[in-house]
């Protein structure tokens, strides 16, 4: 958890107290031609509340030692708002750009935030992916256990409906959804 992050989301009236509500917002370079990738700060969306938060990298936010029970079912109600604020910013992600990630891409992404947390991908999405683990992470504690194990939940989720290169069944049956895009 990041006190910081809390005040600074309170202090723009976007309340930290309800994760589930929250998405990281795309934001596009001066020409509204391309998408700017989260860095340290992030554009918070709470319906139509905007607040740009500093963000900590994942590394630092990782708090306790909780082991995750497994979630080779339905995951626990209590780790729903982490799955939800990561998806609705993939699919708040994909709604602005106007274009689908594939199966294979959402799985690699998954997997890729899993194995490297900090790291950087060439694909924008990725750092959107990151700032919604690393929003989450500063208004909740999360270990690095139950971080990986939600991550790779959804990797697994991303891999499960892949049923052909470039089908984007993912996005059509989870993310649609999530944000009524």
């Amino acid at each position: 958890m990041d006190a910081n992050a809390v005040a600074e989301l309170e202090k723009a009236g976007v309340k930290a107290d309800a994760p589930d509500r929250l998405f990281v917002a795309v934001e596009w370079d001066a020409d509204k031609k391309h998408v700017v990738p989260v860095g340290p700060r992030a554009l918070v969306r709470d319906g139509e509340k905007l607040a740009h938060v500093t963000l900590q990298p994942i590394s630092k936010l990782w708090t306790g030692d909780v082991k995750p029970p497994s979630f080779a079912k339905t995951p626990p109600p209590e780790y729903h708002p982490f799955f939800m604020l990561l998806e609705a910013t993939a699919a708040g992600y994909c709604r602005a750009v106007r274009n689908t990630e594939t199966d294979q891409e959402f799985e690699r992404l998954y997997r890729h935030l899993a194995r490297r947390p900090d790291g950087a991908d060439r694909n924008p999405l990725f750092s959107y992916l990151q700032g919604a683990a690393r929003l989450y992470m500063s208004l909740r504690d999360v270990s690095q256990a139950e971080f990986e194990a939600v991550v790779l939940r959804l990797h697994q989720s991303a891999k499960h409906h892949q049923t052909h290169v470039g089908s984007i069944n993912y996005f059509q049956d989870v993310l649609r959804g999530v944000l009524g895009a």
